[in-house]
């Protein structure tokens, strides 16, 4: 028997007075995280949601997240987290996909504006007999549309809970991904996995509740790698987790320095925004490298640079690791005890196995030879959600093919050489042009479309679209990448569109994207 939730209840019932999320001068202790959570339970089972049943939740980096995510949890239901920057076409997706028979949704900001996509999507939505509004603001009113307010709906509710019971090999959480075939497929992530994910994620980096790490949490926490590794591997300590909605480089700083962060999680990019803050800005080194004591960076390259620069101005060497959602994320990592490999992703984590295989799930054996990344352990998801045959495309005695091209040195490091499935990764974010190609394809001036990754110095890589126009169509750049802004989330849209009268292909049809000039990636 297990829940997810028992991470937060464990640390309620040790360190009730603690800290546990602080956003701007807001405090909420694991008492009060845990009794809020209770309500969100009880308000779930009050409106007929199920043991099993999905509720999705679209959030940034508050604490009405955690709130939410653990209340979902404790009512034996599934989490759905839904990336905040969706448009409500891709909301609606996601919702009817995973069956969501309740969803909570951030009723945004000027910059933000989660309520007017989520209110339109819920509306699309077959299953969803339930919306609630997460409302920054206290004066909020009560009901737009008909959809009242958490606040309004917890303060109903008791702060006591009975916790529903799971197996260890119920789902806990799906995390919606994507692949270069198709559409976003939601990964189902078990309580064993995700309870023994953040476990193995304190066992690597030496955080116990002794420790008392704070956190400066600003991976986005509808991620995996926030999820697993700030949120549930720091509550299950006990650890302060310290919000910070949108990364910004200076106010990062600021808080690492006001809060006495010990540990920063991050994607090089953040790293790269530190390093340039640094000019002009008063900070104290010596006091921020004399609290923090581990950096952790994935979802991306880490430049070696960057790797030497951080370690140079802020004393602390950066731990590069890797991982997918379907892998709850970590799989392999640096070893924290043992010198830097630049470039290398490390070794699998506790309980985790790692073998490279042919197409045909044949080891590749021989120092420096290239295969595809296979994983086996307690990580791996239990599959796709509602999807056998992609299930079983990744799937294999236990083992998941990554579609990651890695090889492996004589002493067992491993080191990604290429994606086997063309995907792109702009500031952490994974972009897949299959489907911003589609997308593409719905604009009536566009005949054929290729997306592809290129380099770029401040995400990584940058979306691009080689495109082919309608025969007498007329349309500029400018005007492709402005309707396409407002069809996809803010990362995925191209940044540039260049118009090509072919394609490359192969005899049978496939487009050459690497003769478009996409530059070899590397993780």
């Amino acid at each position: 028997m297990l829940n997810l939730s028992v991470l937060l209840e464990d640390s309620a019932r040790r360190f009730g007075d603690r800290d546990a999320l602080i956003l701007g001068d807001e405090r909420m202790t694991y008492a009060g995280l845990d009794a809020r959570s209770n309500q969100v339970a009880n308000l779930l089972v009050s409106c007929g949601i199920e043991p099993g049943d999905t509720v999705a939740l679209s959030c940034p980096n508050i604490p009405q997240f955690p709130v939410v995510y653990y209340g979902i949890l404790k009512a034996g239901a599934v989490v759905v987290p839904l990336n905040v920057l969706l448009k409500d076409r891709e909301i609606a997706y996601h919702l009817t996909d995973s069956d969501a028979k309740a969803y909570f949704c951030y009723d945004g900001t000027p910059d933000l504006p989660m309520g007017e996509y989520g209110r339109s999507a819920f509306a699309q939505s077959p299953h969803c007999r339930s919306m609630f509004r997460i409302t920054a603001d206290p004066d909020a009113p009560a009901a737009i549309d008909g959809i009242g307010t958490l606040a309004d709906a917890m303060a109903l509710q008791n702060t006591a809970s009975e916790t529903v019971v799971r197996e260890p090999g119920d789902t806990a959480v799906i995390l919606y991904t994507s692949g270069t075939t198709g559409k976003p497929k939601g990964a189902e992530l078990t309580h064993a996995n995700m309870v023994l994910n953040a476990l193995t994620a304190n066992r690597l980096f030496d955080s116990t509740p002794a420790t008392h790490d704070r956190y400066l949490v600003t991976l986005p926490l509808f991620h995996s790698f926030g999820q697993t590794v700030t949120l549930n591997a720091g509550i299950s300590v006990g650890a302060t987790l310290v919000l910070l909605p949108r990364f910004e480089a200076a106010a990062a700083l600021d808080l690492i320095q006001r809060e006495n962060i010990t540990v920063f999680a991050g994607v090089p990019t953040m790293y790269w925004g530190l390093l340039g803050a640094l000019d002009g800005h008063p900070a104290d080194i010596d006091r921020i490298a004399g609290n923090m004591r581990l950096a952790i960076s994935g979802g991306a390259a880490l430049p070696v640079e960057i790797l030497t620069r951080f370690a140079d101005r802020f004393g602390v060497q950066i731990l590069e690791g890797y991982g997918l959602s379907e892998t709850s994320p970590l799989a392999t990592f640096s070893d924290p005890g043992g010198e830097p490999r630049p470039g290398s992703i490390g070794v699998p984590v506790w309980g985790i196995e790692a073998r490279l295989v042919d197409k045909d799930w044949n080891t590749v054996t021989g120092s420096g030879e290239i295969g595809e990344i296979a994983l086996r352990g307690h990580n791996v998801m239990k599959g796709y959600y509602n999807r056998p045959d992609a299930t079983a495309e990744v799937l294999r005695d236990g083992w998941f093919r990554t579609g990651d091209l890695a090889r492996v040195d004589d002493d067992g490091f491993y080191y990604i050489v290429d994606r086997a499935k063309d995907l792109i990764v702009r500031g952490g974010f994974n972009v897949y042009p299959r489907e911003i190609e589609e997308v593409l394809l719905g604009h009536d001036a566009i005949s054929l479309a290729a997306v592809v990754g290129v380099p770029d110095d401040s995400h990584g890589e940058e979306i691009k679209a080689y495109v082919i126009l309608e025969p007498g169509a007329q349309v500029t750049p400018d005007e492709l990448i402005a309707w396409a802004k407002q069809q996809m989330a803010s990362y995925k849209y191209p940044r540039s569109v260049e118009f090509v009268t072919t394609l490359p292909m192969t005899a049978t049809g496939k487009i050459l994207k690497r003769e478009l000039g996409r530059a070899p990636a590397a993780l």
